[in-house]
């Protein structure tokens, strides 16, 4: 009797049985399961551990700010900055130093126009992260001067470099300056009209802007298509990522996609990446405008309600949330011009209201 009681306690309970893989395939599922799930528990791990670490660092929520597109959208780039600055509250700034703009023709420069926004944030007591290289934010992102244009890169190159070394050196000693971004989501080859992806010539640069200013950190960034550690060189200061939350899908559905990203999946390449490194992660690019098909121009008041499908207020004041609920305390937003453009041309201010009430939060 003592052994049938043996055997019997022995047997795995029904519901056990019922649910055991029975074969080789229901055998790698469960597998294939178990690993998915642990792997979530420990990048969550990590995102909480990184979250808690950093919250009682000041939060950094500031605007990519490029006074052509404001010009491109109809408004006056002055004006627009002047609003962001007093009527927004904005104090900090990511600004461009587009090549084709400030070296017009070989070897002349003409910083008047990237001066007087350096004066306006300086005055309001903001400062500057400063784009820098060949590629930096709006399309065509590889912004090349009409003179170096079908040259070689051995030619073109060179002229490159004797650009940054004069932006750097115009602006190193600025009171406004607090980092350089250097190329604009360099690897990030389905974007933008560029040619030139080699690491070799990603490394170099940074090489060059240390050489020329170890003061002030450099950040090197990349897409949020593109998620991966930041194992490779070079090694910046800080490293960046551009966050898409509502886009256009032109290719499979046709539709607007939002992508299902929690905030703490970036949360956890900021921590994972700081473990790793001992690096920071910033968001450098925060989507905070519309998304919207081919043959919608973001800058006719007819395409209002095509906008809204895209972006609108309560999508911008979670964007805010979302943005903040990520941990990382060093924040830009992209739009700020489109939000002003609502308010003084298409005579809606819900987007800059919202946007308003924001930055006084985090002022």
């Amino acid at each position: 009797m003592s052994q049938i009681r043996k055997r019997v306690s022995r047997r795995p309970a029904a519901w056990v049985e019922q649910y055991r893989p029975k074969n080789l395939w229901q055998k790698l599922i469960a597998a294939g399961m178990a690993v998915v799930l642990l792997s979530v528990l420990v990048m969550y791990t990590i995102a909480q551990w990184y979250i808690f670490t950093e919250r009682h660092r000041p939060l950094e929520m500031g605007v990519t700010f490029i006074p052509s597109y404001a010009e491109y959208l109809g408004l006056d780039g002055k004006e627009t900055l002047d609003a962001l600055v007093n009527d927004l509250g904005v104090k900090h700034f990511r600004l461009v130093s587009y090549w084709n703009e400030i070296e017009p023709t070989p070897g002349h420069y003409d910083f008047s126009g990237l001066d007087w926004q350096f004066q306006k944030v300086y005055a309001a007591g903001g400062d500057v992260s400063l784009a820098i290289g060949l590629r930096q934010p709006r399309w065509p992102e590889c912004h090349v001067p009409e003179w170096a244009t079908g040259w070689s890169k051995d030619q073109w190159y060179p002229a490159l470099k004797n650009f940054m070394q004069a932006v750097i050196d115009h602006y190193k000693q600025n009171p406004a300056l607090k980092s350089y971004q250097l190329e604009n989501e360099y690897f990030l080859k389905v974007f933008g009209m560029c040619t030139d992806f080699s690491r070799d010539r990603l490394i170099d640069e940074y090489k060059l802007v240390k050489s020329l200013d170890s003061t002030h950190p450099t950040i090197v960034s990349r897409s949020n298509n593109w998620v991966g550690l930041p194992i490779g060189q070079p090694r910046p200061d800080e490293f960046g990522i551009s966050v898409y939350k509502r886009v256009w899908d032109s290719v499979f559905t046709h539709r607007y996609v939002e992508y299902p990203y929690p905030a703490w999946y970036y949360a956890f390449y900021a921590g994972a990446g700081k473990i790793l490194t001992g690096k920071d992660l910033i968001i450098h690019e925060l989507q905070a405008e519309a998304w919207m098909p081919d043959g919608y121009p973001i800058n006719d008041p007819a395409t209002i309600k095509e906008q809204t499908k895209s972006l609108d207020a309560k999508r911008l004041k979670d964007r805010f949330e979302y943005g903040r609920a990520t941990g990382m305390r060093d924040i830009n937003l992209w739009g700020a011009e489109w939000w002003y453009w609502r308010k003084v041309k298409a005579h809606d201010s819900s987007l800059w209201d919202v946007a308003k009430k924001e930055f006084t939060k985090s002022n």
